[in-house]
């Protein structure tokens, strides 16, 4: 029996530990809050999956593929439309219970779809729903569950003389518990699911765990991450605190955009209007806004009916409610928010990164499938499918060989574009320096790294930027602060590597006719950034 040290309590992470355990692992889990409290219940518009006759695994790929603007790993994205079916019936299996009408499975529309294929679940709660159902999974394994618990940093070791891949592997994990102390837990194998970053803008739907926790600490073990420039901004938060997520689903149910006078604006930038791909209906909501002195565009469901609404969506009706609007009576203003990484650590087709020993999944997973720019409802479907192959490929090298994976095979080794050490080095900021600011921090890469993107821009952030220092951890906001200013320099230096617009990473200074969403070359062929790093040593341990 292997030891699997899981960190993580979403979908992915989830999804691994039950695999796991049933394949008669010794598993341990933890989570930075409560368990069910990560980013996966808060997924509104549901989960996509060619399930219908209407619809094929061949249509879902070449939305995807249309989506992703070039960039995405067409074997990826293969293996994501084949498996999915067979993940959400799994879903089905483990207790969600997604909606149905006469038919049989209700299925709705989102944006860059050909065809209905997004299933929900409580009208506008299919997260919720999924994360209860996994939960309680994972309740019934042998899986010891470590709540509010921090990953602070991986544990590495050199990698024994003559191995394939010299380096150091992932031998396990420092961990901040919830007591306050910081504590170093062994594994066999370490699977990262700890979602995504959000928490670097001043405008976000994520919840305020999302500080990239996992892509930070493997980056900062040597682990190769990539694509961190890519950050998919939903189009439509609601203007209010907290920025509230509205879920594309309405828009895909007939809901339109409308400037303060009322005009329906995206039939004249795009001709699939609102439900165009999600990077050009941001950057028009964006404009929009900025035409009008940054007073919000509205978001006008109104015909669609009060019974309707409340019965499709009760969720998003509270919320609005919450915020002192009716949206079955009137339009409500709307802004565009971070909403989801594309990029993050780099992975094979199973999970396995560049580092022995280590596995990512889900959001904190650059896995190649959503290129430039996710097709909506791909990322809970991507969560499951990969954490299924995960937990299958952990089970395999921890049995065949005794010890942890040998890193990503050549495919990918070969392909990835890595983000170097070196922009981001902590050895040039003096000591009397200030320690970073979140507030400021989000601000800044809100107005320089946000929709839209400049050298100039990107140039002030980096400066601005190297000024903080890191501070030291000693708590969950500290730890957090770090890997936040970590990713935020990741982040800026490569943007400002790629010098031309590319799905949700749109360049203002890019050539004149670089188009945000064009077709690019495949990504084996694309002229990214392709740079070494250096592992930190600050959590290494001697073999």
């Amino acid at each position: 029996m292997a030891h699997v040290l899981v960190v993580g309590g979403g979908i992915g992470g989830l999804w691994t530990a039950v695999r796991a355990a049933d394949a008669g692992h010794d598993v341990e889990l933890v989570t930075k809050t409560e368990l069910a409290d990560g980013n996966t219940r808060h997924a509104q518009g549901g989960i996509a999956a060619a399930l219908f006759p209407d619809d094929s695994a061949e249509r879902h790929y070449a939305d995807t593929l249309a989506a992703g603007a070039g960039l995405c790993d067409p074997e990826a994205v293969r293996v994501l439309c084949d498996e999915g079916p067979a993940r959400v019936r799994d879903l089905i299996r483990f207790g969600v219970a997604f909606d149905h009408d006469d038919s049989g499975l209700e299925r709705g529309l989102e944006a860059a779809h050909s065809r209905a294929r997004i299933l929900h679940a409580g009208g506008d709660a299919t997260g919720a729903a999924i994360e209860h159902a996994l939960v309680a999974t994972v309740r019934r394994r042998a899986v010891r569950i470590h709540e509010q618990t921090m990953l602070v940093d991986l544990l590495t070791e050199p990698v024994p003389d003559g191995d394939a891949r010299p380096g150091v592997r992932v031998v396990g994990a420092r961990l901040l518990a919830a007591s306050g102390a910081v504590v170093d837990v062994h594994a066999d194998g370490v699977v990262l699911a700890t979602g995504g970053a959000g928490q670097l803008f001043r405008h976000t739907t994520n919840p305020d765990v999302a500080t990239g926790d996992g892509v930070a600490a493997a980056w900062r073990a040597g682990a190769e991450v990539a694509d961190l420039e890519f950050v998919q901004f939903h189009p439509t938060a609601l203007a209010a605190p907290g920025t509230p997520l509205i879920s594309e689903a309405v828009r895909g149910e007939g809901a339109v955009l409308r400037d303060r006078d009322g005009h329906r604006f995206m039939t004249e930038v795009d001709p699939q209007a609102e439900l165009a791909p999600r990077d050009v209906v941001a950057r028009a909501v964006w404009r929009a806004s900025l035409g009008q002195h940054g007073e919000p565009v509205r978001l006008d469901a109104t015909a669609l009916g009060r019974e309707f609404l409340d019965r499709r969506f009760p969720g998003l009706g509270a919320a609005c409610r919450d915020a002192g609007y009716d949206w079955a009576a009137e339009s409500v203003p709307v802004t565009p928010a971070a909403h989801y990484a594309m990029g993050g650590v780099v992975t094979d087709l199973d999970g396995r990164t560049s580092l022995a020993g280590l596995y990512a999944v889900g959001e904190t997973a650059r896995t190649g499938v959503h290129g430039a720019n996710r097709l909506a409802s791909n990322s809970l479907l991507e969560a499951a499918v990969f954490a299924d192959r995960a937990a299958r490929a952990i089970d395999a090298d921890l049995r065949a060989a005794r010890q942890p994976n040998s890193g990503l095979g050549r495919r990918h080794a070969d392909r990835a574009p890595t983000i170097p050490r070196e922009p981001v080095a902590e050895s040039g900021v003096a000591p009397e320096a200030p320690a970073v600011d979140r507030a400021a921090l989000q601000e800044l890469m809100w107005e320089h790294v946000g929709l839209e993107r400049s050298a100039e821009g990107l140039a002030a952030a980096s400066d601005a930027l190297d000024a903080w220092r890191a501070p030291e951890v000693h708590d969950r906001p500290s730890a957090e602060d770090r890997n936040l200013l970590d990713l935020a320099r990741l982040t800026v230096a490569a943007a400002a590597a790629r010098t031309e617009s590319l799905g949700a990473h749109f360049r203002s200074d890019a050539a004149v006719g670089a188009a945000a969403s064009a077709p690019a070359a495949p990504h084996h062929l694309h002229d990214l950034v392709r740079l070494e790093h250096e592992a930190e040593p600050a959590a290494e341990e001697a073999a």
